[in-house]
């Protein structure tokens, strides 16, 4: 009698058998993981310099109207169950996995670049949210400058374009705005930086779909 409950896992482990067969695919998987994993090492140490260096506070009349309150279960709730669900959901499709991997890597870069030209202090009564993925990669330490723009709500909404099928991007990008105004609640963003979050992630997918473009031969 046939495993029934091994065919849709049969199927996704051929489909990756597939792209791997393809020589290019294998160079990419070698270079996305290469450029990933130092992109996100450059951005620990990055991170570590910017909480040394003095910035501005920013008048922001939507945080002076609300209450600070500490909701980072609900903020961190959200981000790793979006991230969990679209591994899962995109494992059938290797390269769109792939193109989501550098569109996250590229939109890390301009974080990067947009931090490093616009020096804030935290706003002051901010409640610190402890990102335990930042607190492996980095020190240890609690940041509290790495603002402009919002790394949480970006990296929401841009899960929300590399997921499939209008439920379930409309679902993503409620849990973008929840993000956004979870964020706000704990005054650990400025408005501003909520506000531009999600231009900078369809910015970080489109180059990251026109690099790859340009990669493929003819």
């Amino acid at each position: 009698m046939p495993d029934t409950v091994d065919v849709p896992w049969k199927s996704i482990a051929r489909v990756w058998t597939d792209a791997w067969a393809a020589p290019r695919f294998r160079r990419e998987v070698v270079l996305t993981a290469v450029a990933f994993i130092g992109v996100l090492n450059a951005m620990a140490r990055f991170l570590n310099w910017v909480e040394l260096r003095p910035g501005v506070v920013l008048p922001d009349p939507v945080l002076a109207a609300i209450s600070p309150r500490d909701v980072t279960w609900v903020t961190f709730a959200l981000v790793y169950a979006g991230i969990l669900t679209t591994v899962v959901v995109l494992l059938p499709s290797p390269r769109r996995l792939l193109l989501g991997l550098q569109s996250y890597a590229v939109m890390v870069l301009l974080r990067m670049v947009v931090m490093s030209v616009t020096p804030l202090e935290a706003p002051p009564a901010m409640i610190p949210l402890q990102d335990p993925l930042v607190q492996v990669l980095g020190t240890g330490q609690t940041l509290t400058r790495d603002l402009f723009f919002s790394g949480h709500t970006s990296t929401l909404f841009l899960l929300t374009l590399m997921v499939p099928g209008r439920r379930l991007r409309a679902l993503f990008l409620a849990c973008t705005i929840a993000v956004g105004g979870c964020v706000l609640w704990q005054h650990v963003h400025y408005t501003v930086d909520v506000l531009v979050a999600p231009f900078f992630a369809f910015a970080a997918r489109a180059l990251a779909v026109r690099l790859h473009g340009r990669a493929r031969p003819g």
